[in-house]
């Protein structure tokens, strides 16, 4: 993450918005007082908070737990020909 004074973000608001938005290149920004903040795309904030919720929600970590030790075991569920028919005509 780059880190610049709120003076260079001043002078190149433009640029530097582009870059976060376009690029998802969140930038540290400090003001005079030496106090820090972000700036980040609204679309990588929204991103972030979802996996948070995921992450924080236990029933839903154990079932992707589940998921891997049974794929890692070969033991996951296969669907038959009509389904992944039905998948792959989306």
């Amino acid at each position: 993450m780059n880190s610049i004074t709120i003076n260079q973000f001043k002078n190149n608001i433009q640029d530097l918005i582009e870059q976060v938005i376009d690029r998802h290149i969140p930038i540290k920004i400090t003001d005079k007082n030496g106090r820090d903040f972000i700036v980040i795309s609204a679309e990588d904030w929204e991103q972030q908070q979802e996996t948070l919720l995921v992450l924080q929600n236990s029933n839903l970590m154990e079932q992707i737990a589940h998921s891997l030790a049974t794929h890692t075991q070969n033991k996951g569920y296969s669907p038959n020909q009509e389904e992944l028919d039905e998948i792959l005509s989306i």
